[in-house]
């Protein structure tokens, strides 16, 4: 008697080594398959550890339904794969890897030691155990005739016969950690959906005075409050050479980048005293102020000074400036024009991509059957705050699974 040889794992190249590629790897890895995950950079997870260089935020631990809504219009998109990896599954999943982590102040998820690499390092350690295969300095290049994928390497043109694919390429932002959006024409190229990639938690330009730009580049705006349309959020930002950026504008950047691809300009509404209520403020600014000069007088009765003081000033003349009802009203209500946003290759993260209606509900592109897709490179926004983090993961956890459902399914 003979035994029958049991057939062969399936084969399954990841293209990208980022947090959605590799964790689609992981559940593909589970799931019996025989997995190999190519990026074209030295080492993986680059924009990963980059992010975490300020702390390490991977999720966030505010109550579910309003978790949902940092999603925007795509919140319908992406609810399911949150449904099915949310981010109470992310925290347990990063203790399977031997990291705690705790919720800060702000409901931000950090891990213990607030850093990426351990966290990346044990991972991939991991990966490695279940038979995952790492391919570095491998850029995809799209497909040959016969459909093999192509990748670039420093020993020339390599192909790979796969059974599956997942591509979690990532978006446009930070080209020199690995996300340079180059795969769109190749998408193009056979007909997938693309929406254009552009620039999301961004900074903006401003056209500041040269006294202002000379003497404040770098100053911090603290404890300020912004807002746009009936969205109004308090925190901080910073001033830079071409504008402004920071986390208080990362919250707004959707919204003010829409405005001025409508319109060639947004307003962004500044609050400088977000506790003070107009009254009170009016109140101060109209005191009488004898010798002492306006400078003088704002600082002692408002306290303020430096880079918010002279934030007025870009805004208001110097008559203008000596009117109290419009000097208490500019205070708090200070609108900034902006004139565009920063490049995309500055930007933290993307929007844009390819369009859902490209996928399945498996997460694999229609036109191009055995090829799945996750993280930043489909068309989706989010605000930080681990946001973005939870997402990707999410992704890369529906797409995994997408693959092995498919292979059953496809014999």
């Amino acid at each position: 008697m003979t035994s029958e040889n049991p057939l062969p794992a399936p084969v399954v190249a990841v293209i990208g080594g980022g947090p959605a590629g590799l964790m689609a790897a992981e559940v593909l890895a589970q799931g019996g398959a025989r997995v190999g995950v190519y990026d074209a950079m030295p080492s993986l997870g680059r924009k990963f550890l980059m992010a975490g260089k300020g702390g390490m935020n991977i999720t966030h631990a505010e109550p579910f339904d309003v978790f949902l809504t940092r999603y925007g219009t795509r919140r319908a998109d992406i609810e399911p794969l949150l449904l099915d990896f949310p981010p109470d599954a992310l925290r347990e999943w990063i203790h399977g890897l031997g990291i705690d982590t705790f919720v800060g102040t702000s409901n931000r998820v950090f891990p213990a030691d607030m850093k990426a690499a351990p966290l990346l390092r044990a991972w991939l350690h991991r990966l490695r155990e279940s038979g995952v295969h790492f391919h570095v300095r491998h850029r995809w290049c799209g497909w040959n005739d016969s459909g093999a994928l192509r990748f670039a390497t420093p020993d020339g043109e390599y192909t790979v016969n796969a059974d599956a694919v997942v591509l979690a390429l990532g978006g446009g932002s930070w080209p020199q950690l690995g996300s340079d959006g180059a795969w769109v024409p190749l998408l193009a190229q056979r007909d997938i959906p693309v929406a254009p990639l552009r620039p999301a938690n961004c900074g903006f330009d401003v056209e500041w005075s040269p006294y202002f730009r000379e003497h404040f580049v770098g100053e911090p705006l603290k404890s300020v409050a912004a807002a746009v349309g009936d969205s109004r959020k308090q925190g901080e930002c910073v001033i830079t050479e071409h504008g402004i950026e920071g986390g208080l504008i990362y919250a707004h950047s959707a919204a003010l980048r829409n405005e001025i691809e409508r319109t060639g300009h947004a307003t962004l509404h500044l609050d400088l005293l977000p506790d003070w209520p107009l009254q009170r403020v009016q109140i101060e600014v109209s005191h009488p102020r004898g010798s002492r000069s306006l400078s003088s007088h704002l600082q002692s009765r408002l306290g303020l000074k430096g880079v918010k003081a002279n934030l007025l000033r870009e805004i208001l003349n110097a008559e203008q400036m000596h009117d109290p009802v419009l000097l208490a009203n500019t205070i708090k209500d200070l609108p900034l024009r902006l004139i565009s946003a920063r490049p995309l290759s500055e930007a933290i993260s993307t929007a844009g991509g390819i369009t859902f209606a490209a996928l399945d509900e498996k997460m694999m592109l229609k036109n191009l059957p055995g090829v799945f897709c996750a993280g930043e490179m489909l068309d989706w926004e989010a605000p930080t705050g681990g946001y973005l983090l939870s997402a990707c993961f999410a992704s890369g956890f529906a797409a995994g699974k997408g693959v092995l459902d498919w292979l059953r399914q496809s014999g």
